[in-house]
């Protein structure tokens, strides 16, 4: 099964090794069709330390690195 993407911008960079990632999405709300946003935050592993606040980047799905880490940092 492929793992799965998300893009989304770094809120915070404190941790080390870890970056937190703000992903919104949107969709239209089932009643009135209004376009809704919602955002959720997942914690992502960063070895490298590379991604800073306000940066916009992808993470990828992975096995479980920590209570709350369950994604890593995509690197071109």
């Amino acid at each position: 099964m492929p793992k799965r993407i998300l893009q989304g911008t770094v809120v915070s960079d404190a941790n080390d090794k870890t970056v937190v990632v703000r992903v919104e999405r949107r969709f239209a709300h089932p009643l009135y069709q209004k376009t809704v946003r919602r955002s959720k935050k997942y914690h992502a592993h960063d070895e490298g330390n590379v991604a800073k606040v306000g940066d916009v980047v992808q993470i990828m799905e992975c096995a479980p690195i920590s209570k709350n880490k369950r994604w890593t940092l995509v690197t071109e």
